[in-house]
């Protein structure tokens, strides 16, 4: 029975121990019971409509860079700062970035130099943007000792737990770096690297002065890399080139 019938049939049949006269006000409640149901009903529905046309999709990224500033690898810094600006113009609104350095030991929070989610107005975000690169230029400058070992781990898990923190869609590490791990005595690194969803890429991986006598040993630290980031659930890529960035990388 359709609410119209069941209407019609309030009006016109009887009721026992009710008077004629309670008919229209029964009407009248009837009434109002559909509207006071209906109204709720459609606006539930239109705020379901709004939320679903507000929210952005769940596809922020978050990237971490990660700066080798061992004694053999310090001569490289104007190409963390280039890659640096080249990350600052491809991110965008919701998008984290940190950087951070290796050094002796780099499991540390003293080792992140600038860390911020971008905000999606852009005059905010620019701000951000502009104080992120004030704060890499600054270290730059300061910058003048290199570290005597190089904790490659120890960052790696630092940049790990900053990419689960913020729960981004996509997450990508830049490993600025040599590739060879020099930790100091007493510092375990015989821990799992736990990199599920990670995409890492190494850049401009520099040949050491020993690399000339023993080729083998610039490959077998790329390989040996390349397999501990597979084995713990990431992808890998090498970008040599900083000025193949573009063309390299898939971050737009």
């Amino acid at each position: 029975m359709t609410v119209t019938e069941w209407v019609r049939n309030e009006e016109t049949a009887p009721r026992a121990g009710r008077p004629a006269d309670r008919k229209p006000e029964t009407l009248m409640e009837v009434r109002k019971m559909i509207r006071n149901g209906f109204y709720p009903f459609l606006a539930g529905i239109l705020a379901l409509m709004l939320a679903a046309c507000s929210e952005p999709p769940d596809n922020n990224r978050a990237v971490f860079l990660l700066i080798d500033i061992s004694s053999d690898y310090a001569t490289e810094m104007d190409k963390a700062e280039r890659l640096g600006n080249y990350l600052l113009g491809t991110l965008d609104g919701g998008d984290s970035l940190a950087v951070a350095f290796i050094d002796n030991s780099s499991f540390t929070e003293r080792n992140i130099i600038a860390r911020q989610t971008f905000e999606r107005q852009p005059s905010t975000r620019n701000a951000q943007k502009r104080a992120f690169q004030a704060e890499l230029g600054a270290f730059m400058e300061r910058f003048s000792v290199p570290s005597y070992h190089s904790d490659i781990t120890g960052g790696v898990l630092l940049a790990r737990d900053y990419l689960e923190e913020t729960g981004a869609a996509e997450k990508h590490l830049f490993l600025l770096s040599d590739l060879h791990e020099d930790v100091p005595p007493g510092v375990d690194r015989n821990v799992a690297l736990g990199l599920d969803g990670v995409r890492v890429h190494a850049i401009n991986v520099k040949r050491q002065r020993v690399d000339n006598r023993n080729p083998r040993g610039y490959r077998e630290r790329m390989v040996d890399w390349q397999r501990r980031v597979e084995d713990a659930g990431g992808e890998w890529q090498i970008v040599n080139d900083v000025a193949r960035l573009d063309t390299a990388l898939a971050l737009r």
